[in-house]
């Protein structure tokens, strides 16, 4: 997705999961570009995520520096409003 109020949203993926194509309708119904990297066959960026997470399940997803966590805690930030202020807080920095 792209639009002109560019976030820095770093989503790791795969293709199948549930939960990552659940989070990336989230995003997509606010209108957030993100950059989705996908996992899947990528030993690399997979290897990656762990690192830069210290979990294996996916999505994983950072607002700017900001770790969010998985699909669950983005409904969460959702939820209670925090979502929102986060982006906007993101896209002003950029």
């Amino acid at each position: 997705m792209a639009n002109s109020n560019q976030q820095s949203v770093v989503l790791y993926t795969t293709r199948f999961c549930p939960y990552c194509v659940r989070a990336k309708a989230l995003l997509n119904s606010k209108d957030v570009a993100y950059q989705e990297l996908a996992v899947d066959s990528d030993q690399g960026l997979r290897r990656e995520m762990i690192q830069k997470s210290k979990r294996t399940s996916v999505p994983q997803i950072w607002i700017g520096e900001t770790h969010v966590g998985g699909c669950d805690e983005l409904f969460q930030l959702e939820r209670t409003g925090t979502l929102d202020n986060m982006l906007q807080k993101q896209g002003e920095s950029i």
